[in-house]
């Protein structure tokens, strides 16, 4: 027995098990090398974004079906064992509707702060997943400022948009928002208010028992949108970093750049090059089309972790067709440097729609109307990663000599090797995988993908 683990994914049916494959000596050329002698980057964990309407979906649950399925999210050895997420500071594009922790006009001390509109939301979401997973590890970013910080005085950057649902968000015309450009009141009132909101929030959040270990200025600050969103230039990072950093300084908190959603790694290596405010940031945060910029940021910067902090979200639908596309979009960023993986919405209403009219996919999909629930195709792939890779995992690059690229490889800190492979064709397909001096050669079903956890022993 070789003590093989093998789960297989397929559109028909998820999380089966595969035959155990045989173990043996490399006799024929293998398709695939797993250099296991070359570890990469340190992968720190896998998670989803605690939104507010993935606590009100789950809400319509009954208490058993809710508990099973945050033990299935986050309890280790369970089911996806997710470890590491994100969540907003105030209102997000999936909140129930727009608000900030200080909307008091030239409150610069920020006495008016307060997380009450979290107590029946958030705070219960993340309390939960806590009991399941209590190492849980926890990151922010805000969507939008207080609007009293902003020069259009709006939560939003954009009119509404006829292909995103129309739905009315209040803005006029002559308040639009636009890239390249700091929506921000870059003066140093405004600029100290602001660190000190941050820090507000990681004490608020502390004193209930939600420690927040890492904060990223600004959720995609190249976007004027029309839900909460601000846009922000280089220039305009620095001179906050240069009063956030310090606040988080004092509360041991992290600091990452981001988060970038373009393919131009300039728009935070411009800010990297600030010799006042380098020293201040441990990190990076791409996603959607940073996905062009990650190779760049990794190679220049190599001493910052990086995070794929939200994956393209898809449509609502949750369809097969947008896993095989996650699985590509997770592929890209772990390939080249990423060191955690975020999913966006842990759980939606059938066809996932957000408070500002448009649709999105999540791990869970909620049926109001039976108070049912099903986990999505995307949630059965990224747990083939997350329930295997541990924290401390090393990322190890796999040599294809056949044309076979198609899987990801990690060494787990106790030796052991977790290989996520797809089959993206419409047969069968057997792929001879050598790791170290041995060889395993299983044969994958048509249009799966399959997790493989070889013991250090072989």
């Amino acid at each position: 027995m070789s003590n093989i683990r093998w789960v297989v994914t397929t559109e028909e049916s998820a999380w089966r098990p595969g035959d155990e494959p045989e173990v043996t000596g490399i006799a024929v050329m293998p398709d695939v090398f797993v250099n296991v002698d070359d570890p990469k980057q340190v992968i720190e964990g896998f998670g989803a974004s605690f939104n507010e309407l993935g606590w009100t979906s789950l809400a319509l649950l009954d208490e058993q079906q809710r508990a099973g399925i945050l033990r299935e999210l986050f309890a280790p050895g369970v089911g996806a064992g997710l470890s590491l997420c994100r969540m907003p500071v105030g209102a997000n594009d999936f909140s129930r509707d727009w608000y900030s922790y200080d909307e008091v006009p030239g409150d610069f001390e920020v006495e008016h702060f307060d997380i009450a509109n979290d107590l029946g939301t958030l705070v219960p979401f993340i309390r939960a997943a806590q009991a399941e997973q209590p190492d849980l590890r926890l990151w922010a970013s805000p969507w939008s400022p207080p609007t009293w910080m902003k020069r259009n005085a709006h939560y939003a950057g954009a009119l509404p948009n006829p292909f995103m649902g129309g739905v009315e968000n209040g803005l006029r015309p002559d308040q639009v928002g636009e890239e390249g450009t700091d929506m921000f009141i870059l003066e140093e009132p405004y600029l100290r208010a602001y660190a000190r909101y941050f820090g507000r929030f990681i004490d608020a959040y502390r004193e209930l028992g939600i420690p927040i270990g890492m904060v990223m200025p600004q959720n995609e600050f190249n976007s004027p949108q029309i839900f909460p969103s601000c846009t922000w230039t280089p220039d305009g990072f620095a001179r906050l970093l240069r009063h956030l950093g310090p606040e988080m300084a004092q509360r041991d908190v992290e600091i990452f750049l981001g988060t970038l959603e373009r393919g131009d790694d300039r728009l935070l290596g411009d800010v990297l090059d600030d010799p006042e405010v380098v020293g201040f940031v441990a990190g990076l945060g791409v996603q959607w089309e940073g996905k062009r910029a990650i190779a760049a940021l990794h190679r220049l910067h190599p001493e910052l972790r990086i995070y794929q902090t939200e994956q393209e979200c898809g449509d609502g639908r949750n369809d097969w067709r947008h896993a095989r596309y996650a699985w590509r979009l997770m592929k890209q960023f772990l390939t080249n440097g990423a060191n955690a993986y975020m999913y966006w919405n842990f759980s939606l209403l059938e066809g996932g729609r957000s408070r500002w009219g448009w649709t999105q996919n999540s791990l869970v999909v909620v049926d109001p109307d039976t108070a049912s629930f099903a986990y999505t195709h995307e949630y059965q792939l990224l747990k083939h990663v997350s329930a295997f890779v541990r924290p401390g995992a090393r990322f190890v690059d796999t040599l294809s000599y056949s044309g076979y690229d198609n899987q990801l490889a990690f060494v787990n800190p106790d030796g052991e090797v977790v290989l996520v492979i797809h089959n993206d064709m419409d047969i069968e397909l057997t792929v001879n995988l050598a790791i170290g001096d041995r060889m395993i050669s299983p044969t994958l079903p048509a249009d799966s993908f399959s997790t493989l956890v070889i013991p250090p022993a072989i």
